[in-house]
């Protein structure tokens, strides 16, 4: 992220935090079975249509039973790399599902008050494209794996690669923010 002011035009490569869930091929089997019977009706939001199609689908939290798992895990390395104690805080999420052929476009997500975006990969065919962050003149690529979360910060611009395999590559994006007290949807 660029600097200003006696550091300007100094870039230092934004941190990236990478871990693995517990039980991750069963509850990711799960979440897969899960969404391949979901109709469009299931989804409560659909944003961002290029390239033919929507690359955010939103869904209620429990029409994906395993979104749970996954979320609390998620939940749990955010404050703690956040290191945000106790404090409420406001989660956000959506699904990215890439079919062959089809890839995310460059964004970020600091539209609004995020601290902390994430993903987390329940499908990652052989092929299926890496995850490439940007920060200013400097790229990072990875290469993600089923199970896989990344956490990083909200203007870290990033995209993802073209699925050049012949599956689904599915995944599950969040951001965290702050809460105030007497806001009513606590993460739970």
């Amino acid at each position: 992220m660029g600097t200003s002011g006696d550091w300007a035009g100094l870039w230092t490569a934004a941190a990236v935090h990478s871990g693995l869930l517990a039980d991750a091929e069963r509850i990711n089997s799960s979440i897969l079975m899960a969404f391949a019977a979901l109709t469009e009706n299931d989804f409560s939001r659909r944003t961002h249509f290029l390239g033919g199609r929507f690359e955010n689908l939103y869904l209620d939290r429990g029409r994906i039973v395993e979104l749970h798992s996954v979320l609390r895990q998620a939940e749990v390395w955010a404050r703690e790399i956040l290191r945000w104690g106790a404090k409420p805080l406001r989660c956000g999420f959506w699904l990215n599902a890439q079919e062959p052929g089809q890839s995310t476009s460059e964004h970020t997500h600091d539209e609004l008050d995020e601290l902390l975006s994430g993903v987390y990969y329940v499908s990652v065919p052989e092929g299926s494209g890496d995850i490439v962050f940007r920060d200013g003149p400097l790229s990072m690529r990875m290469q993600p794996e089923a199970g896989m979360f990344l956490f990083f910060p909200p203007s870290l611009s990033h995209r993802v690669e073209t699925n050049h395999s012949d599956s689904l590559r599915l995944s599950l994006a969040f951001n965290f923010g702050s809460l105030e007290e007497d806001e009513s949807q606590v993460s739970s």
